[in-house]
């Protein structure tokens, strides 16, 4: 009889989508920008690549991200000559930012993190208002439920 062991497998990380010098120029703006500390704005920026390269590569359209997350985005779009080409590279079109296109939801939410972790992404459900011990305003944002 063989036994099987399992080896768990390494979930992917956003920061690795792009360059290690932009993943740093990104974050320390959000820091700046956001009022974050920089090890926390890493955090944000890490969420906020996997959840795009999720909604790019499946034109899920429907997504969006925390209220938390949000400022990762924030911060990256306004890197307008990386941001761009970093969506043609990824997509082969840019994937626009649209602010309050959609009303953050606790389903939406839950939904948006559900999508990125089946993508194989780490996600730390504190910046998305999933954990357990979720308090507002990191709670899901601007909707119902928090």
């Amino acid at each position: 009889m063989t036994t099987m062991v399992e080896t768990p497998v390494a979930l992917r990380r956003g920061r690795d989508l792009v360059s290690p010098e932009l993943f740093e120029k990104v974050s320390e703006f959000c820091a700046e920008e956001y009022g974050h500390e920089l090890s926390t704005a890493r955090n944000i920026v890490d969420q906020a690549l996997a959840f795009l390269k999720v909604m790019g590569d499946a034109r899920a359209f429907d997504m969006t991200p925390s209220q938390v997350v949000d400022p990762g985005w924030h911060s990256f779009a306004l890197h307008t000559r990386a941001y761009a080409a970093w969506c043609q590279e990824q997509f082969g079109y840019f994937l626009d930012h649209e602010p309050k296109a959609t009303v953050r939801t606790r389903p939406l939410i839950g939904s948006v993190v559900e999508r990125v972790k089946a993508a194989g992404f780490y996600v730390d459900e504190r910046l998305w208002g999933a954990a357990k011990d979720c308090n507002p305003p990191a709670c899901c944002g601007d909707g119902d439920g928090c």
